[in-house]
């Protein structure tokens, strides 16, 4: 990697003829893949985009690009305060890349200080609890709707499925998460991202208030008990980041594996066959719809000659793990293969993977297991995409089914769930 003065030969992503990639679009939400390929055709492996209106950055589409890049944090940091500071307060996207005092925008000692405290907290969860408490919350939200006949398996399922175990693990009440859950969702779809971020920090200040008063075997107790000393906004952003990656990213692995099992022969085949299993369809789905597709951003240090292009100063890198993991030059057969980049990579890596693995092979095994001959209710092409720059998430995943009784312990009370999906006001 160079970081001399660039040559005039070179050119940057923010040096250009023409409108920029806007990532933020329905048009891009519903077809990615195809501009993707667009994207890469034109601009090679970085390529200049929009995360919202007059909201530059570079976003990574080559896969060994992208490797490079996450294994570099001296070149490519996580810390945006420069960037920002030329950031009007009521961009959309500001909220979701803003620095916070958390493992996700550190380097360094400062991260390694607060992955510590992270992963002993995620380590301490008990994984074969977790297995029976993710099934006893499918069985009653499956026995609401197996005796219908039909089912948004978004709003019906995987939203309340993802909410009530990210709530179980973090010690939240429902109603503390359910407003956190609504707030997420806000930042996520860059719609009032702002108030979204408000809701979260009001939530969560409640929870830890309440942990701190009540402490109990769960990660936001043991953050706060932990010997690095953590003080209390250091727990809300990771207790926050926690939830970020616990309720809207899981529900959408969720959806994308239930909607490429109901879509693809190939894949429904191989799973009744036995020869493919629930967990190989998710590492299939986390290669080619992974339910974050674009982020891991990075602001590099000063200018960065990579791939023949410079990159300026400060300004955002993201890693397009859904265009990355379907880059030409590392095409190949994706079951059993784990090298796609959904979970990150270097440094930076997600800690919390086999806790979300969990979570998503056992929501739709119990959901398979009760309701085996599930079919879409509409054809996938009137599917509707969440538009936003971050996420790959479906609006809702609805279904037909044969009527059946309710599936095992038919008695079990149903969790309560989030509100579906409207926006803050």
């Amino acid at each position: 990697m160079n970081t001399q003065q660039s040559p005039v030969s070179h050119r940057s992503p923010f040096d250009i003829d023409g409108e920029r990639a806007p990532l933020y679009t329905p048009e891009f939400a519903a077809d990615p893949h195809r501009a993707y390929q667009e994207m890469r055709r034109k601009y090679g492996s970085l390529v200049p985009v929009d995360l919202a209106p007059d909201t530059p950055a570079t976003l990574v589409v080559g896969y060994r690009t992208a490797v490079r890049i996450l294994h570099d944090p001296e070149h490519f940091p996580r810390d945006p305060r420069t960037w920002q500071k030329n950031v009007s307060p009521d961009c959309p996207v500001l909220p979701m890349m803003d620095w916070r005092p958390s493992l996700l925008h550190s380097n360094g000692a400062v991260h390694g200080r607060y992955r510590k405290a992270v992963n002993a907290a995620i380590e301490a969860v008990d994984l074969h609890v977790l297995h029976t408490t993710v099934a006893e919350i499918a069985i009653p939200l499956i026995n609401a709707f197996c005796p219908t006949g039909s089912a948004d398996l978004i709003g019906q399922y995987a939203l309340p499925v993802a909410f009530t175990a990210i709530n179980a693990v973090l010690g939240c009440p429902p109603e503390i998460g359910g407003r956190t859950a609504l707030g997420l969702a806000a930042m996520l779809d860059t719609v009032n991202a702002a108030k979204g971020n408000e809701l979260v920090h009001e939530a969560l200040t409640e929870l830890i208030a309440l942990k701190k008063a009540e402490p109990g075997d769960d990660i936001t107790t043991r953050l706060l008990q932990h010997p690095v000393g953590l003080d209390d906004l250091e727990v809300l952003e990771h207790v926050m980041l926690l939830y970020g990656a616990g309720i809207e990213p899981a529900q959408n692995l969720i959806a994308n594996t239930l909607l490429q099992m109901l879509t693809d022969d190939r894949v429904a085949d191989n799973i009744l066959g036995g020869s493919l299993s629930t967990r190989d369809a998710l590492d299939q789905v986390l290669f080619t719809d992974p339910p974050l597709a674009n982020y891991c951003i990075t602001y590099p240090r000063q200018p960065v000659l990579i791939d023949e292009i410079w990159l300026p100063p400060h300004q955002p890198v993201l890693i397009s793990m859904a265009a990355c993991n379907n880059d030409p030059e590392i095409a190949g057969e994706h079951t059993g293969n784990r090298s796609h980049l959904a979970w990150s990579a270097g440094p930076h890596a997600c800690t919390a993977k086999s806790m979300a693995y969990l979570i998503a092979q056992e929501a739709i095994d119990q959901l398979l297991d009760a309701i085996p001959e599930l079919q879409l209710a509409t054809p996938t092409a009137d599917l509707s995409w969440r538009p936003g720059p971050f996420h790959r998430a479906l609006t809702a995943l609805p279904v037909t089914f044969p009527k059946s009784p309710p599936w095992s312990i038919s008695a079990a009370p149903q969790p309560p769930q989030p509100q579906s999906r409207p926006q803050p006001h």
